[in-house]
């Protein structure tokens, strides 16, 4: 048991099955080998079977006839514990009937066979739930149990939720992060595993932003809070992953609405099936015999509850991989995606300016040598991209002139360095070369000479073409709409391989692109946005579904989407899809054969074909068999690597 994993709860029921199994086992056989009846020639010798079988049937069942017994009380009267209930105490009448009537006790063995079987299959929906909910309980294992603030000069431990903005809070090694913040002192590695399924440490030092529910593994850190634990962002996730099961899917609601027809209809068949070929024949009998055989085989329990556990299979393996899915209803809607719209920057680009280009390429050091000088003193991002290209100590003694519009002039005495656009070199009468390409181009020259010039992109995320290229393959419209020029927007299109794409849009230009695409798209088709989550809200809530990237640290994503991908990475697209299509594969099979199954046994039971013994078989095999296969959902979804 152990070795399971299994709660008290789980124990304690495995136990109560397991001992009414070896009774069970040893009455049948011994009624069997000597006929329990017939031990005594008296009228009431069917008593010793009925106590054996029964003190069994209540050990196993006791939970069963309660649950019917309130649920009855309570206006709730057709569900699985009623129809095992009638089955059972029907078929131990049926038993006593025989007894009397001096023919061969039939029901006993069956009653009991029934709800232990029964009980079988409820273990294994308990173990295959709980198995699901691991990943997601995983999850939930971020939310801190306390924080260490600093109090003067003490640490004093409180509650996460009593700590307030521009709070310092000390994080010991092995603990977790409390609340968001900045480091004020100390650096350390830290694991986001819980929150991104990132299994890649983070290094991080002072001034950088940490995040509540991450490990600090290595350091002590001092960190300054900046938000309230209520808007911490392992608050979001936490209450994200707690509603996720309260948006069901539409094969959810069917089979909800499914099994409130369908319990009736079945009562109802068993009635007519025990009464009129009953009064026909006046084989009573034989006929509700039939009628209970129809009854247990009839519970739906093998539909009510593998679709949902496979909807919540499918939520756990996303959030195993640091994909957040609000819920069921939007991994049903991702499985029919076919129109994918991503913003540019940050989702499909890395969101962060590089020279990814120096002419001419001999003398690439003095041009960066000179352009850093230059933009030493500049937090533009084009200028931080030219320092970080360097990577060497910059010469500081230059006095640095910015001109608007144009550049920058560094001079020290008689050395003059310019470093900026054409119209800078026009202005100051330097002939340059003329640089072409998708990105902004900086011209730098050493006094009058033209010494080079750098070309500073926006990179693209190495993943971007790879996803692009799988969502094409599987014949799904890819659109990019951006705020950047027409030229660059080609450039990237064109690379990535994008269905179509709009350049030069302001965000609300993105909303009515957003809206043109919604009023065109066909019966059945699903959009979906990509982007961000914090310049895009508006569009990742107006689109059918909205995919946050890069979920970690940012509210809006979290509130404005439907998907969070926790990690910035857009590969955790093709896993959605993946496991959505999974998810929906394993409920569509266990639709098909659980229905399929229990309506041969229910004709083969009302034709008299067979009995309640593989009425009993068919009920709890198909249950088995139907959870057994919504666990597969949460097995590794990635792709197979390819081998040669």
């Amino acid at each position: 048991m152990k070795s399971l994993n299994l709660s008290r709860k789980q124990k304690k029921n495995l136990t109560r099955i397991l001992v009414a199994l070896a009774a069970f086992l040893i009455v049948i056989v011994v009624d069997k080998i000597v006929d329990l009846a017939h031990v005594t020639n008296s009228k009431v010798c069917w008593l010793l079977p009925f106590c054996l079988y029964f003190a069994i049937y209540l050990v196993i069942g006791y939970d069963v006839l309660f649950k019917a017994a309130r649920n009855i009380s309570h206006g709730q009267v057709l569900d699985e514990n009623f129809l095992m209930g009638v089955a059972t105490i029907g078929a131990f009448a049926l038993g006593i009937y025989t007894g009397i009537a001096g023919k061969d006790i039939e029901g006993f063995d069956e009653a009991c066979a029934v709800l232990l079987f029964y009980q079988v299959g409820e273990f294994f929906q308990g173990y295959a739930t709980g198995k699901s909910r691991k990943s997601i309980s995983s999850l939930m294992d971020i939310r801190p149990d306390y924080a260490n603030v600093m109090r003067g000069e003490t640490v004093e431990q409180v509650d996460p939720e009593e700590v307030t903005v521009g709070d310092i809070i000390v994080v010991n090694p092995g603990e977790k992060v409390p609340l968001d913040g900045v480091i004020i002192k100390g650096s350390s590695t830290l694991d986001t595993k819980a929150l991104t399924g990132e299994s890649l440490p983070r290094e991080v030092g002072e001034g950088e932003e940490v995040i509540s529910g991450c490990v600090n593994m290595t350091s002590q850190i001092h960190v300054k809070v900046n938000k309230v634990f209520y808007d911490s962002t392992v608050s979001k996730i936490l209450e994200l992953v707690e509603n996720a099961s309260s948006r069901k899917s539409k094969a959810e609601n069917f089979i909800t609405k499914f099994a409130k027809y369908y319990t009736p209809a079945v009562v109802c068949s068993a009635l007519l099936l025990a009464i009129i070929p009953g009064i026909i024949t006046k084989d009573w009998y034989s006929w509700i015999y039939r009628a209970l055989s129809f009854l247990v085989v009839s519970c739906p329990c093998a539909l009510v509850v593998s679709i949902p556990l496979s909807f919540f299979a499918g939520i756990g393996a996303a959030s195993r991989r640091g994909i957040l899915v609000k819920g069921s209803n939007y991994l049903e809607l991702l499985n029919k995606a076919n129109t994918f719209v991503f913003d540019k920057t940050g989702t499909l680009t890395k969101g962060n300016f590089a020279v990814t280009a120096i002419s001419p390429q001999e003398n690439k050091e003095e041009v960066l040598r000179l352009a850093a000088i230059a933009e030493q003193g500049s937090s533009h991002p084009i200028a931080k991209s030219i320092i970080a290209r360097y990577g060497k100590e910059v010469q500081k003694d230059y006095t640095v002139t910015n001109v608007a519009g144009q550049g920058i002039i560094a001079s020290k005495n008689d050395d003059v360095i310019y470093c900026g656009n054409e119209k800078l070199m026009i202005d100051n009468d330097i002939p340059y070369i003329h640089q072409d390409g998708v990105g902004t181009v900086v011209y730098v020259a050493h006094g009058k000479n033209f010494v080079g010039s750098l070309l500073i992109s926006d990179e693209i995320k190495p993943e971007a073409k790879s996803v692009i290229s799988k969502l094409n393959a599987m014949n799904c419209t890819t659109v990019m709409l951006t705020g950047d020029n027409e030229v660059i927007a080609k450039s990237v299109a064109e690379e990535l391989g994008l269905t179509s794409y709009k350049a030069s849009l302001l965000p609300q230009n993105k909303v009515e692109n957003v809206e043109e695409l919604l009023a065109d798209k066909k019966k059945g088709d699903v959009l979906c946005f990509v982007g961000d989550g914090i310049n895009d809200a508006p569009v990742l809530m107006r689109s059918d579904i909205g995919i946050a990237m890069g979920g970690v640290g940012s509210d809006a994503a979290i509130e404005a989407s439907d998907v969070v991908l926790m990690q910035d990475d857009l590969s955790g697209i093709a896993k959605a899809k993946r496991i959505a299509k999974k998810t929906m594969a394993v409920v569509m099979e266990n639709i098909i054969i659980s229905l399929a199954v229990k309506l041969l046994i229910m004709l083969l039971s009302a034709l008299g074909i067979t009995g309640m013994w593989l009425a009993v078989i068919g009920d709890v095999g198909v249950a088995i068999v139907a959870i057994l296969n919504a666990m597969r959902v949460n097995r590794n979804n990635d792709e197979k690597k390819k081998t040669k």
